[in-house]
């Protein structure tokens, strides 16, 4: 059923309109549905706002006032003309024309124009067009009329009829009807003042009982539908006091898709609008109810029309011989110049899947239907009485009637109706997984913390939910616009994580599956410092540079001692040199992505050391450098294992054990060429006697009169050719050490040229006791910039300057539990000599140093420091002012 509003051009030129649609023929009556499950009209989706004071949902919801109904006779001038000349009327918002004999036809134009109560200007002419006899039945003293057509809130109208060439006797009784849904005039009259009550149904009335109550379920959910008590109240149930009626076979084998009234509406004034169709139909042709079973605003606001309830097969008035088997969806407008818009579609859409799938109905595939009546559609096609003939599930008006309905230009959009409402969540796939997990492989690892995101190729309004599954069961459900979810995972081990999507149809998608492994606490087994890789040997890795933006892959697992598997983290000392331009190396474990995190930060000719806790995924690890070339070592000091046979972690200091600049723990004096100083480790400062496997040790060395190196080794044991400290002439370098403890408890220092002096700082140690902290990978991820404001304000870090950095709760790292945290810092574009200290926050700061630095120099040292109880680590810059920098490579819990 259609009423779609036409307009004639001011130069007289006519604009061909259609009409509202024919309903039933015979018995053959439709109906939809009238169950409640409330949702607001117009909502969210209003392109302008009512006329001021008139017709709004805030006046029609609740039918707070009584409509009204003004007739005007037209003036019969003969030769098959008539006339409403034009005049100011009561206030009105929808017309049609009727005439007493409904069987009478009008062969030629219909027209009407109006008066605007906001502008004063008058529209340009609207034809009406109309409808056939017995529309709702053959009901006794039903007039001829035409389609009903919103025009707003009018206070004037002009009516024209010409009964074409012929210019034969047009039908008695012509009248103007023009409804005022919101009673906006003088006196509020009830509808049983208007004319006598409705006729009964002349001819055989369907059931008036449900099939079965609630109705059946269907495959798609119910949208949200804005019900009759919502959209008309009381009012419209005390104007329609017959009973529902429902399909004589009690299953809906079709949907219709019509359009009626015009679109010059404002979605606020949608419900309005509806409830003058109502009374256009009850109180003007005499029907039982309004003819269509659901409405569709152009925001996508879906009102219950038939009454009979939402879930049952309702018997409507809409489809002229189909009305027996089908329901129906009219769209608010006239869709014969434009097209209906997407929140339309969707809507409709929605409430045809509901529909149809109550009764297991495809809404892309065919019906079979008994048509009701002898006629011919808009395409020619002929139906006779009781014959069948196979449809569309969801067709338009015109495929059943000879009618231009549902409008050229929404008739073309039957297909996306159809996909809509068949579709599925088409294309659902993740696109990434971050908030803490890292590439790992072919799946991820994180500490816990997790963020999904995914794509679709559907609609937002098309999709009604999605659920992240962990492990095959839903988590959390969020709504069909989200693109990403956040959660925390629990329990060690690999986890599947897949996103579900249920479309508005009810069909369910699912994305392919990820795998995200939560890596359990890893123990350290510590190993006598060995030389893996050397580019300039060709040791481990292709003998040449590493140049700019190239990668070189080792092995790690399986070779010089480390087990091929099980091996969760290894930890290296990594060094650059001879590089040709500044430049940085980022370390990180084979088969994930790199981060923007660095562990080396070199000028061109520094040598740079740095200790690397790095994971293994493959058993291989990365190393990529960024500008110029430069030669690449690497020497391991231990690593970690996915059991328990290791040792564990314990924090102490950080506090200085060793100083041969005033003879702490070792003799007063440089360690000369060849030298070698040994410190006591166990049994002192707090170190126990027994049960030590290694120490972490922050060194450095200053004031060397030659360019060298030195190595840390466990006393007692043969040095290998691996170094800690690699360093030029009067330079300073401090690197972090992790170190086995020789059978004496003792820790060996060795320098190959010219003399230093060498300061050891003890940040904590591991042991056989398994009451310590075991490790857990993360990043590395860059925690702090100073530069950018990252984690700390931006600014650099002046003279006895203090910067403090969230580190638990946040990043992935568990908001307790943590007892350290590893830490590679990197001082930049220091103005001054100097050296930074890191340590717990709320601690005092001992006289210890993690980085030493010299004015410009950039130096990186890799930190194991204890997390302060309000989960904060501080960094003290000593003189000048300083850029620092901290990427998380990994912490220790309990």
């Amino acid at each position: 059923m259609r009423s779609r509003r036409r307009a004639r051009s001011k130069t007289g030129t006519r604009i061909r309109r259609t009409a509202i649609g024919a309903a039933l023929a015979g018995a053959t009556v439709l109906a939809f549905q009238a169950a409640a499950n409330g949702a607001g009209a117009g909502a969210g989706n209003d392109e302008g706002a009512a006329a001021p004071g008139l017709y709004s949902n805030a006046a029609a919801k609740g039918a707070a006032r009584a409509s009204e109904l003004h007739k005007l006779a037209l003036t019969d001038k003969g030769s098959g003309e008539a006339v409403l000349s034009q005049r100011s009327t009561e206030p009105f918002g929808l017309l049609g024309v009727s005439w007493t004999n409904q069987s009478a036809k009008i062969k030629g134009t219909i027209e009407a124009r109006t008066r605007s109560i906001e502008t004063g200007e008058w529209s340009d002419w609207i034809e009406l067009e109309q409808h056939p006899a017995g529309m709702d039945g053959h009901r006794a003293g039903a007039p001829g009329s035409t389609e009903p057509v919103w025009v707003g809130a009018s206070d004037g109208a002009e009516v024209r009829i010409s009964d074409g060439a012929a210019r034969g006797t047009l039908p008695a009784g012509l009248k103007l009807n023009m409804v005022d849904p919101g009673g906006a005039g003088a006196v509020a009259k009830k509808s049983g003042d208007l004319d006598a009550a409705p006729a009964a149904f002349a001819v055989e009335d369907p059931p008036t009982t449900p099939p079965s109550v609630p109705g059946p379920p269907s495959t798609a959910p119910q949208p949200k539908i804005v019900t009759r008590a919502e959209w008309g109240g009381q009012a419209i149930e005390d104007k329609t006091p017959e009973p529902p009626q429902y399909l004589p076979g009690g299953a809906i084998k079709a949907a219709f898709v019509h359009h009626t009234t015009s679109a010059d509406y404002t979605c606020a004034q949608s419900a309005t609008v509806v409830r003058s169709i109502l009374d256009y139909h009850v109180d003007v042709e005499k029907w039982r109810d309004i003819g269509y079973n659901f409405l569709v605003d152009k925001c996508g606001t879906v009102f219950e029309g038939r009454k009979g309830g939402i879930d049952q097969p309702v018997y409507g008035a809409h489809t002229y011989g189909w009305n027996a088997e089908s329901t129906s969806v009219a769209f608010l407008g006239d869709f014969t110049n434009q097209a209906a818009p997407d929140a339309a579609l969707a809507s409709a859409s929605k409430v045809i899947a509901y529909k149809l799938g109550q009764y297991g109905v495809n809404p892309a595939g065919k019906a079979t239907l008994t048509a009701g009546a002898t006629q011919t559609n808009f395409f020619g096609q002929s139906f006779t009485a009781t014959q069948t003939y196979s449809f569309d599930a969801v067709s338009g008006h015109r495929n059943g009637f000879n009618t231009q309905c549902p409008g050229n230009m929404l008739y073309p959009q039957l297909p996306t109706i159809r996909g809509y409402a068949t579709g599925s969540v088409s294309g659902l796939s993740i696109t990434s997984v971050a908030g803490g997990a890292t590439k790992a492989g072919t799946g991820y690892e994180t500490p816990g913390p997790v963020a999904l995101n995914w794509t679709t190729s559907t609609a937002n309004t098309f999709i009604d939910k999605f659920e992240l599954l962990v492990d095959g069961q839903p988590a959390a459900t969020t709504a069909g616009s989200a693109r990403s979810w956040s959660t925390t995972l629990t329990g060690y081990g690999d986890h599947t994580l897949a996103v579900r999507g249920t479309h508005t149809s009810g069909k369910v998608t699912t994305s392919p599956a990820v795998t995200v492994t939560v890596p359990g606490p890893k123990t350290f087994k510590p190993v006598a410092p060995t030389r893996l890789m050397d580019t300039r040997a060709g040791l481990g890795v292709p003998k040449a540079k590493v140049g700019p933006g190239q990668e070189v892959v080792l092995q790690v697992a399986g070779t010089n001692g480390i087990p091929a598997t099980g091996v969760g983290a290894v930890v290296l000392n990594v060094t650059a040199t001879n590089p040709t331009e500044p430049s940085f190396v980022s370390v990180y474990p084979n088969g994930t992505n790199r981060s923007s995190a660095s562990n080396l930060n070199f000028a061109a000719g520094v040598t740079i050391p740095n200790l690397v806790t790095v994971p293994v995924v493959d058993g291989k690890v990365r190393f990529y450098n960024k500008n110029g070339s430069v030669d690449l070592l690497a020497d391991i000091t231990g690593y970690y294992v996915k059991d328990t046979t290791g040792s564990t972690h314990q924090n102490l200091g950080p506090l200085r054990l060793m100083d041969t600049r005033s003879g702490l723990g070792v003799p007063k004096a440089k360690v000369g060429p060849g030298g070698v100083a040994s410190l006591q480790v166990t049994g002192v400062q707090g170190v126990p006697a027994t049960g030590v496997t290694a120490v972490v040790l922050n060194v450095t060395a200053t004031a060397p009169t030659a360019a060298s190196f030195v190595s840390v080794y466990p006393s007692g044991t043969t040095r290998a050719s691996a170094s800690n400290l690699n360093f030029l002439a009067g330079q300073t370098i401090p690197n972090l050490v992790i170190v086995p403890v020789g059978a004496d408890g003792k820790v060996n220092f060795y320098n190959k040229s010219g003399s230093v002096d060498l300061l050891a700082d003890i940040t904590g140690y591991f042991s056989a006791d398994t009451a310590g902290a075991s490790h857990i990978n993360l990043g590395p991820l860059r925690l702090m910039d100073t530069r950018s404001g990252l984690g700390v304000p931006k600014a650099k870090v002046g003279p006895d300057g203090v910067v403090s950095l969230q580190i638990t709760g946040a990043n992935g790292v568990p908001a307790s539990g943590v007892t350290a945290v590893v830490l590679n810092v990197t001082a930049t574009a220091p103005t001054a000599t100097s050296f930074v200290s890191v340590y717990p926050s709320g601690t005092t700061r001992a006289s210890a140093s993690n980085l030493n630095f010299t004015a410009g120099l950039t130096i990186p040292n890799l930190v194991v420091v204890p997390v302060g109880a309000d989960g904060k680590v501080s960094f003290y810059n000593k003189s000048g002012s300083v850029d620092l920098l901290a990427d998380v490579t990994g912490y220790f819990v309990k």
